[in-house]
């Protein structure tokens, strides 16, 4: 299925089931990892502005968008617990992840420890990736679990937020 036709069907699920569209959407940019992060959320608080939405629906909206992600990173967490490294970089290998790529984020996470997952959440391409290192590396299931739904609601909201702004002076303007 071509890209295109992956972001055509995530902006559908948002348009016509906004919160449970939102929630399957995070989850399936978390795990799937061509799909861009700015193809969800900032869509999703455009479509909220047109929606006319408040304040409150956004922080719940930024929230299930959070939780769908942290979801996926625990997917992909649980995954290079249980494969190991040898094994994930045979898998890795089809969806451009490098050994080189792998050990960058691993020396990272290592650097930074624990919060590389709260920070590694809000940057693109680590968000996905720091789950990685995390499993691979042992990192207490509670412990990741809390970085990971603290750095994804926040980068969740922010974009949503940005998306909802842009959404409303798009209505001002015309």
């Amino acid at each position: 299925m071509p890209l295109e036709s992956i972001i055509e069907f995530i902006s559908t699920l948002m348009t016509d089931y906004l919160y449970a569209g939102v929630f399957l959407a995070a989850l399936i940019e978390t795990v799937i990892p061509p799909i861009p992060t700015m193809a969800v959320f900032p869509t999703a608080g455009f479509i909220a502005s047109q929606n006319g939405l408040g304040l409150l629906e956004l922080f719940f909206l930024g929230i299930l968008g959070g939780l769908g992600a942290s979801i996926g990173s625990t997917v992909i967490y649980l995954i290079a617990l249980k494969l190991g490294r040898t094994a994930l970089l045979k898998y890795l290998k089809y969806v451009k992840v490098s050994e080189k790529k792998l050990v960058r984020v691993e020396e990272w996470f290592q650097k930074y420890g624990d919060k590389a997952v709260l920070f590694g959440r809000m940057i693109p391409v680590f968000r996905e990736m720091i789950s990685i290192p995390a499993g691979l590396l042992k990192m207490k299931l509670p412990k990741f679990l809390a970085y990971t739904i603290l750095g994804s609601c926040a980068w969740s909201m922010t974009l949503i937020f940005i998306g909802y702004y842009f959404g409303v002076a798009a209505i001002e303007f015309l």
